[in-house]
Order: structure tokens, then C-alpha cells, then sequence
């Protein structure tokens, strides 16, 4: 135990002063205009969205954009009239996606198609579940533009309704933080690449430079992998938005479970070893201070409650950002335990034949 929570302390020494970071939860991406207004394609991937569509398609056809913009709406064999309930407009295409191929995950072939039908110089995907402020094409435009990068993607504020989603959608922004500082993602000499899939500004050129959407029409977490071949040949940007919010509800904790579990094992690209590396690398980390602190004595236990304080103290701008009680701080450990059976979960889904699932569409054990 005292070999654990001195390790369980140099980890959180790290994370905290040496880790990009990441607990600042920023940069955030501020409203600007652009120095030119070049043309852009909207494209929205969208499968039974009926609840949320109409509004997410007003939010685009109301954008403050000087330039030409078109929505691209590709509807992927809905079966609860999503293309109806879109609405209609002179820059809005309304597309029906032809079957899906084995080899495509069902969002980057809906994505497929609607670049195939674009021609504009920008493009900008964006999840069929958020609603974007009036200014938030050209604050994204502007970003591209001044520093020049290829790609901007940001984490779009997260519904934070109900119950569930109050206890655990903070927690899901910081981990995600944590896993990919944002610091190191837009820091052009870092490795680190990721990106948020509900909003990705990027340029024609740059994709068409990685080999196109064909290139990881596999992937599963298409973001992560998008963000991986851009910034292997020019910069990227990753930050929050204040001025994109999602609208899609989990009011239910088995709702976040089932979203976190769906992809997890993926991430951990279906390796028992990674698996048990990481679910052991997560207990030294959230779960051996709260034991020392509980069950030891003498500076065992001190270390252990640094350790606490320390992992506390570095989720309180995440809640600050989603108006949350800084008591949530508390939670943390539990929150990550939480987080960390869904992982398990997830490889049990594979293991089991489940595989993945999402909208009724299965991608396979």
C-alpha cells in the first residue's frame, strides 16, 4: 500500500503539472469574424433523428456567414421521417444514402456521400443532435484562417439535464481531456492528435490530401482517427465551444452507460492486455488514494489524500464550465469507477459476439 500511493501520488503530480494542462478545460473558441468568407458545405449525417433535427437544421440555415453556405443533409435509412421533419430551404440538399457497405461505419458513409456532393473549399460536419449559435460558422472560419490549420473541432457543451447526466457528463469532457490535452493537440511538434466529431471545420485540400473519408471508413471512433492523418501533415485545432450546444438527452444512467461502452473496447483496440493494463492503470490512479486514505496510516495515508485533493482540485473547471457544485469533486473516484466497468463492459460486449451497436445498425463482434 505505501508503494502504491507514493506511485499513485507521482502519477497525479504529473497529470497535474506536467500533463498539457489538461484539467484547464481550454481553450475555448470565441466569437469572431473571419478576414475572408470563403465558401462552405454543411454536411449532416443524420439516422433516426426525428427529435432533434429540425431544430439543429434551423440553427445552420440561421448562421451571420458573409460567405456561401449550403446544408447538406444526408438522411441514412431513418425509419422515423428525419428528412421530413428538416424542413426546406434554397441551400438545404436533402440526400438519401444508398446502402451501407460492410467495410463503412454508418456515419463516415453517410459523411462519404455528402462530400461527394459538395464542392465548396470548406467543409464542416457536424452531428445531427447540436444547435449552433447564429456566429458560429464564422468563429470557426476565423480560427482556420488566423493561425492557418487545416482542421478545427471542438467539444460542443454537452446536455447536462437530468439526474445522470449531471453526475456523469462533466466527468466524460474531463476524461476526454485528460486522455488528449488539448494543449498538445493544437501544439503543432506534439504527436498528439484527436479531435470532437460534432463539430469538425475542415479544409478540402486537407482531406483530400489523407486519401478522403475512404481513408478510415472503418473507424468506429472516426474523430480521433480524422484528427490522427490530418495532423500527421499539417495543424490542427482542438477546443470547447460556448457557442454549440448538443441537444441529444441520456436521462438515465444506463443511457451513458450504453455510450460509453459502445466504443470503449474500441479505443482500446480490442486488447485484452491494453484492457487490463488500463483498468489497473485506472485503479492506481482513482482508486488506490481513496484506499489509502480509508485504510492506512501515517504518510501512506497522507499520500493518499494529496493524491485526492489533487484529483479533486483538478475537475473543478470542468464543473465550473457545466455549472455543476464543486462537492461533484468528491464523486470522482466513484464516477471514474463507474466509467472504468463500462470499459469493461464494452470488451465483454466483443468478447460475447454483441459487438458494437448504435441506431439499430450493428458493426460487427
Amino acid at each position: 500500500m505505501q508503494l502504491l500511493a507514493a506511485l499513485s501520488l507521482l502519477i497525479w503530480l504529473y497529470l497535474c503539472f506536467a500533463h498539457g494542462r489538461f484539467w484547464s478545460s481550454t481553450p475555448e473558441l470565441p466569437a469572431a469574424l473571419p478576414l475572408e468568407f470563403p465558401a462552405v458545405d454543411i454536411v449532416v449525417p443524420a439516422r433516426d433523428e426525428a427529435a432533434t433535427i429540425a431544430p439543429v437544421i434551423a440553427s445552420l440555415l440561421a448562421q451571420n456567414y458573409a460567405g456561401a453556405t449550403r446544408v447538406i443533409l444526408v438522411d441514412d435509412g431513418s425509419a422515423d421521417g428525419t428528412a421530413a421533419l428538416a424542413g426546406s430551404a434554397p441551400n438545404l440538399l436533402i440526400l438519401l444514402a444508398a446502402p451501407k457497405p460492410r467495410e463503412w461505419s454508418g456515419k463516415l458513409w453517410a459523411l462519404a456521400q455528402g462530400i461527394a456532393a459538395s464542392s465548396a473549399p470548406l467543409l464542416l460536419f457536424t452531428d445531427a443532435d447540436i444547435v449552433h449559435a447564429p456566429e458560429h460558422l464564422a468563429a470557426l472560419v476565423a480560427r482556420a484562417m488566423q493561425p492557418r490549420v487545416d482542421m478545427v473541432s471542438e467539444m460542443v457543451r454537452l446536455n447536462c439535464a437530468s439526474l445522470a447526466e449531471r453526475a456523469l457528463v462533466p466527468a466524460f469532457v474531463y476524461f476526454f481531456q485528460m486522455l488528449y490535452p488539448f494543449a498538445r493537440v493544437n501544439a503543432p511538434r506534439s504527436r498528439a492528435a484527436a479531435a470532437a466529431g460534432g463539430t469538425v471545420l475542415i479544409r478540402r485540400e486537407a482531406l483530400e490530401r489523407v486519401g478522403g473519408i475512404a481513408a478510415i471508413k472503418h473507424a468506429l471512433i472516426d474523430d480521433v482517427s480524422l484528427a490522427k492523418a490530418v495532423k500527421a501533415q499539417g495543424p490542427i485545432f482542438l477546443g470547447h465551444s460556448g457557442l454549440a450546444v448538443s441537444i441529444r438527452a441520456y436521462p438515465a444512467v444506463a443511457d451513458v452507460w450504453r455510450m460509453i461502452s459502445r466504443t470503449a473496447f474500441t479505443q482500446l483496440r480490442y486488447s485484452g492486455l491494453i484492457l487490463a493494463l488500463t483498468l489497473a492503470g485506472l485503479a492506481l490512479v482513482w482508486l488506490v488514494p481513496v484506499g489509502s486514505m480509508l485504510f492506512a496510516r501515517g504518510w501512506t495515508a497522507l499520500a493518499g489524500l494529496a493524491a485526492f485533493l489533487l484529483a479533486a482540485v483538478s475537475y473543478l473547471p470542468t464543473l465550473r464550465r457545466y455549472g455543476r457544485s464543486p462537492l461533484w469533486a468528491a464523486a470522482l473516484p466513484a464516477i471514474a469507477l463507474f466509467y472504468m466497468s463500462a470499459t469493461l463492459s464494452s470488451a465483454l460486449n466483443h468478447w460475447f459476439g454483441r459487438g458494437a451497436s448504435w441506431k439499430n445498425r450493428a458493426y460487427g463482434a
